[in-house]
Formats: C-alpha cells, sequence, structure tokens
C-alpha cells in the first residue's frame, strides 16, 4: 500500500499518526477486509479499536450492506440475548411483540461485537453457532433462522487469561480469532504523542474559542515519556483540561506535570501494579474499594461533626430532662458522654456507639426524626439514611 493511499485511509476515518505498528494494522484490516474472515481486535482501552472495523467494513464487498456495533459490556447480561439473536411474542414477561436481532436486521453486513470478552458463557455458545453455521434461533422459537453476517469482535482482556479463568470459551477465541489485529498502545507510539495532542488542542481551543496552544521542547519529551494508561482518551481529555484552565498556553514541564497523574510524570519510570504483571483486570474490583472508602470516610466525618457539636445539645437536654434540681456540682461533659455511650475498652466500634447515640435522641426526642437530627447535629436525610442503616 502506498503512503498515499495509507494517507487517504486515515483521512477517511479520522486516524493521526505515522507509527509503523499502527500503519500495518491499517494494511492488515484493508488486505483481510476482501474476505469474509472473521478478525479479533486487540488492545488496551482507548487504543481507537472502533476505527478498524468501520475500514473493514467499507473495502469488504458488504459496504453496501448494514453496519452495527453493539457495545456487548454495556448490555444487561439478562437481555444480551434478546439484542444479538430476538425473540418471540410472549418469549418472556415483558415480550408483548416479537422483535428482532442484531445478528437479523444486520444480514447481509457486518456486525461490530466491542468488548466481546464481557459476553455471558450461554450467548457464547449461542455466538459459536452463528459463526460456524450461520444457524440460530430467537429466543422462545423452535424454527431455526439463517443470517449471513461478517463479525468483527473486540476486546481489552488478556483473552488467554479469561479462557485460563473460565470466562470464555476457548473454541469460541479460536473461532473469532481467524485473524488478530492487535492495535498499539499510545506508549508504544510516542512519534504521534505530538501529532495527537495537537490535533485534540486545535480542535478545543476553537471549539471554546481560545488562543492556539503549544508545548516547549521540555514539555513534548514529557509528553512522549508518560505511560499513558487511558491512551489516546487520556490524552484528549488532557488536552481539554489544559486548553481550558490554563491562561498561558506556552505550555512548559512544570505546568504538564500538573496534568499528569501520579507516577506517570517521571518520564516513564513508572511502577507496575501486580494487575499489569499478570494480565489481569482489577479496575471494576479497585472501584469498589475505593468507593466503600470515600463512603466511609464521609461517615467518619459525619460522626465528627456529631461528636464536636451534636452531643452538646444532647448533654444540654439530659441536664434539664434528667438531672434533679439538687444536684449542683459540675458535671464533665466526658463523663456525661460516658453515661450517654458506654464505651468498653476493648470494644471501640464506631458504628455500635453511632447506632446508640441515634436510639437515645429518637428516645428522647420521642420518635420525632426532626427534632433527633437536630440534637445530633445531622441533617434529617443523613438521619434517615442512618436509621435505615441500623435498622432502628
Amino acid at each position: 500500500m502506498t503512503q498515499q493511499e495509507l494517507l487517504s485511509i486515515k483521512q477517511r476515518f479520522g486516524i493521526i499518526g505515522q507509527s509503523p505498528l499502527l500503519n500495518r494494522d491499517i494494511e492488515v484490516a484493508v488486505q483481510v477486509a476482501r474476505t469474509d474472515l472473521s478478525v479479533l481486535i486487540t488492545g488496551e482501552s482507548g487504543v481507537g479499536k472502533e476505527h478498524f472495523p468501520k475500514i473493514i467494513h467499507a473495502f469488504s464487498a458488504r459496504k453496501h450492506g448494514p453496519y452495527f456495533a453493539v457495545n456487548c459490556g454495556a448490555i444487561p447480561e439478562g437481555t444480551i440475548d434478546s439484542e444479538l439473536f430476538g425473540h418471540e411474542k410472549g418469549a418472556f414477561t415483558d415480550a408483548k411483540n416479537e422483535h428482532k436481532g442484531y445478528f437479523e436486521i444486520a444480514d447481509g453486513g457486518t456486525l461490530f461485537l466491542d468488548e466481546v470478552g464481557e459476553l455471558p458463557l450461554q450467548t457464547q455458545v449461542r455466538l459459536l453457532r452463528v459463526l460456524e453455521t450461520g444457524e440460530y434461533l430467537r429466543m422462545g422459537a423452535s424454527q431455526v433462522r439463517k443470517t449471513n453476517v461478517r463479525v468483527v469482535a473486540a476486546t481489552n482482556l488478556n483473552m488467554r487469561q479469561a479462557i485460563d479463568d473460565g470466562r470464555f470459551r476457548e473454541d469460541l477465541y479460536y473461532r473469532l480469532n481467524t485473524v488478530e489485529i492487535r492495535v498499539p498502545a499510545l506508549r508504544e507510539r510516542k512519534e504521534d504523542i505530538p501529532l495527537l495532542f495537537r490535533k485534540f488542542a486545535v480542535d478545543f481551543c476553537n471549539r471554546y474559542q481560545m488562543p492556539p496552544l503549544s508545548l516547549n521542547e521540555e514539555a513534548t519529551t514529557l509528553l512522549q515519556n508518560a505511560y499513558w494508561r487511558g491512551n489516546i482518551r487520556q490524552l484528549k481529555n488532557l488536552a481539554e483540561q489544559i486548553a481550558i484552565i490554563e491562561l498561558d498556553h506556552q505550555i512548559n514541564a512544570d505546568t504538564l506535570r500538573r496534568y499528569l497523574p501520579a507516577g506517570e510524570n517521571q518520564q516513564g519510570l513508572v511502577l507496575r501494579t501486580p494487575a499489569q504483571e499478570t494480565g489481569k483486570d482489577y479496575s471494576h474490583e479497585i472501584g469498589i474499594l475505593y468507593n466503600m472508602v470515600m463512603q466511609n470516610k464521609k461517615d467518619l466525618e459525619e460522626l465528627k461533626e456529631m461528636l464536636l457539636t451534636g452531643t452538646k445539645a444532647g448533654i444540654a437536654e439530659i441536664r434539664n430532662a434528667e438531672i434533679p434540681a439538687a444536684r449542683t456540682e459540675e458535671i464533665h461533659p466526658a463523663r456525661e458522654l460516658e453515661e450517654i455511650v458506654p464505651i468498653e475498652e476493648d470494644n471501640l466500634r464506631i458504628d455500635d456507639n453511632e447506632k446508640e447515640l441515634i436510639r437515645r435522641a429518637l428516645e428522647r426526642s420521642k420518635g420525632n426524626r426532626k427534632e433527633a437530627a437536630a440534637q445530633l447535629g445531622y441533617s434529617e436525610r443523613t438521619l434517615y439514611r442512618k436509621i435505615k442503616e441500623y435498622g432502628l
């Protein structure tokens, strides 16, 4: 393929870069487009895998047929079979009418299955049958249907690891992977990083009517040597942030470092996590743990505020309501707090103490939640949430 032909394809599909790895992928996509072979596109999230199914479709004999892109990871497990293969009326509770699936409406064209590694095992069995025989069944149907669809799939998973973990069928992997196109990560295309950044910067400066943005030599070197875990998507996000926030659009390395995540601004010297070393993706679990930490932090801040402010109101009410008039000695707030919530040295669980504080505040207010919230220093909404959480 000549350089002019490559340039024409890049302009047509919005691809930027001169990396030999990228050029090779485009050449393979054009070459395999002339056949009906299944293609598996692999690569990290954010590298631009979505461009290659469009190239394959556009240069194939199916280019006048339909093209559909389906994100398998975005469709709930309970409806994925219906979306792909369709269903008959009455196949399940909400099936009031028959429904055509993507394999039916894309007949004669190309179907791009993005995030194919997220498909449930049962759906993988159905997909394997379609790829091998061109036959499928609608949900709730007994009549076999035929389809003539070219399947192009993509994933950012380590498929070998997914097979070993029992999350993906090995026979389906080999059926999809007749031809593999591996899209390089951004850190493997260092020569393309300044070109991409410049394109994004121009687009955002024009959109927000900002002056042109440029990097000095040191900043350009720093940009090229960053790790770019999020690849092109992360680079685009960074260009937009700088274009909007920075008043001086002559960007130096010190300015750029403020926008690079910790560990990515040391010219590529990034500590590798166990997930990166093994090929496993723990991003979902990390996200859950992060949310738990942030929620606990919020609860601790609320408890701190309650202890500093809310208990004073509760102590004052106890003084007025429960202490006999004859008692005149000064009562130390710390002792009063211990009377409200006895704290054992071997049982310092914050949630138990908070639950007891809320229970007693509700008793003192005779169940008036608004009054109890005021005593504790909570908003009513927070108190309702705590009551539900502790089953009070």
